[in-house]
């Protein structure tokens, strides 16, 4: 359970909403919608609309649990006031909470014969948890007496840098998560960052093009993740139809985290991971060729979060990876003569 303040969240008063948040969505005109029955339904259209932000929707996102129209139930929080860190929760609650979102929707170690699809929900899942505990690790609370926060490489080695596997899906939910960006980067580059703050929202829009058509980054990584390649036996849509139910319902399991900010940033994540899924599994495939593509503010925040989230996460890794060992030995040494003097 909790033991520390820090677990708690800060919520942002009335006079920090931003007044564009406040408004509304009023929907679309018939003749605002873009007709796609013109696309050829042998082809797989792997990219979306150049044209296909018309305002943010308040729509469901069929692979998350939570009702997103529901506005009387959601409260503003600033993510820079509630970073993602330790916060002691741990326990057998905490440990409850992964042990149900594996054993009730993907094996913890999948089997050979297990369907790619199936495979890919365990790596995203653990990418994720992965991810998590590196945040803990790298902000963490080293002498609560002292308020002396720092990193525990210890806590990482154990928890992740130890099992190849859990580094493997890591950089795997990455790849996939930056692969819905760089598909949806047309609508993404047209949304609205309007939050009545001309220099900010100049700002955001300037930091989104730059992640978006990142030279580096498109030439080292075309194509980080093969959408296309899922759901194509006779199963295929029975199969995506149980793996969306089974992500729902991991989406409803963080609502039973006990600690307030672990919920936060567990929904914030789970949210992202589910825009994600929208976006690659949502738009493609002929039973989606007239669908129009439609993502909501939250749905955005959720997924630009989670990408730095897991990217802080690949770079911590990397840079730590083959020294963590050393350094703990050494941290271990001079503790033992700490305790000889």
């Amino acid at each position: 359970m909790c033991r520390l303040r820090d677990c708690s969240v800060c919520e942002c008063p009335d006079n920090e909403f931003p007044e564009p948040f406040k408004k509304p969505y009023s929907g679309l005109s018939p003749e605002n919608m873009i007709c796609q029955e013109g696309k050829p339904e042998a082809t797989v259209d792997r990219t979306l609309d150049t044209k296909v932000f018309k305002g943010w929707v308040e729509t469901d996102n069929p692979w998350t649990s939570d009702d997103e129209t529901d506005n009387a139930e959601m409260t503003y929080v600033n993510l820079q006031l509630n970073p993602e860190r330790y916060t002691g929760y741990t326990g057998d609650s905490a440990r409850r909470i992964w042990d149900a979102i594996y054993k009730e929707n993907c094996p913890k170690y999948p089997s050979e014969d297990m369907c790619q699809e199936k495979k890919a929900l365990y790596k995203l899942i653990s990418g994720l948890h992965s991810s998590i505990s590196v945040h803990i690790a790298y902000d963490y609370l080293l002498d609560e007496s002292a308020n002396l926060w720092g990193h525990n490489l210890s806590l990482l080695h154990d928890r992740v840098l130890k099992y190849p596997e859990r580094v493997e899906n890591l950089y795997f939910t990455y790849l996939f998560v930056l692969r819905a960006v760089t598909k949806a980067a047309d609508y993404l580059e047209q949304a609205e960052y309007n939050t009545g703050n001309p220099e900010e929202d100049l700002k955001t829009q300037s930091l989104v093009r730059q992640l978006l058509y990142n030279h580096k980054l498109r030439s080292a990584c075309p194509l980080p993740f093969d959408e296309a390649k899922l759901w194509q036996g006779e199963n295929g849509p029975e199969l995506k139809q149980e793996i969306q139910k089974q992500f729902r319902n991991i989406s409803a399991i963080m609502d039973c985290v006990g600690c307030e900010k672990c919920r936060l940033w567990g929904k914030l994540q789970v949210l992202g991971l589910g825009t994600a899924l929208k976006i690659l599994f949502s738009v493609d495939g002929e039973n989606n060729l007239n669908q129009q593509f439609q993502l909501q503010r939250n749905e955005v925040i959720a997924l630009v979060n989670l990408l730095n989230r897991l990217s802080e996460s690949v770079k911590f890794v990397h840079e730590t990876g083959s020294s963590s060992q050393e350094i703990i030995k050494q941290q271990s040494f001079s503790t033992l003569q700490k305790g000889a003097s």
